[in-house]
């Protein structure tokens, strides 16, 4: 039996279209992002620092008990927040996680705990 170009194509593009959408049916995203995003502009907004606090702390027990992981910058993003209400242990615990879970972050969150040494001392 010989198939034709025509039937050949349209053999091709079902294959295609089914791997894709078995592709987007197994998705499953690295991070987990809760309502990170939107906590990063209400702080560029100049929103309650104490209510972002709440609501990423909430969040990350949300993460934690999903067993998910959190993105890039979830604990330097907590770790500024804790630095602006003037709780230095927490910002430092946070910028430590950080450096934990991202080593590519190490020389920020050194400089941001450098920094803040540097503001506590004056």
């Amino acid at each position: 039996m010989r198939i034709t170009q025509p039937a050949w194509r349209t053999v091709a593009g079902l294959l295609l279209g089914s791997v894709l959408l078995v592709g987007c049916n197994s998705h499953k995203t690295l991070y987990q992002w809760e309502s990170y995003q939107p906590q990063v502009y209400e702080y560029f907004k100049g929103q309650s620092k104490e209510e972002q606090a709440i609501a990423l702390e909430r969040d990350l027990e949300k993460i934690k008990a999903k067993n998910g992981a959190v993105p890039p910058g979830y604990h330097a993003q907590l770790g500024l927040i804790y630095s602006s209400l003037g709780k230095d242990d927490q910002m430092i615990q946070q910028f430590q996680t950080e450096k934990a879970l991202f080593p590519e972050s190490t020389a920020y969150m050194d400089f941001l705990m450098s920094n803040a040494r540097q503001g506590a001392k004056q």
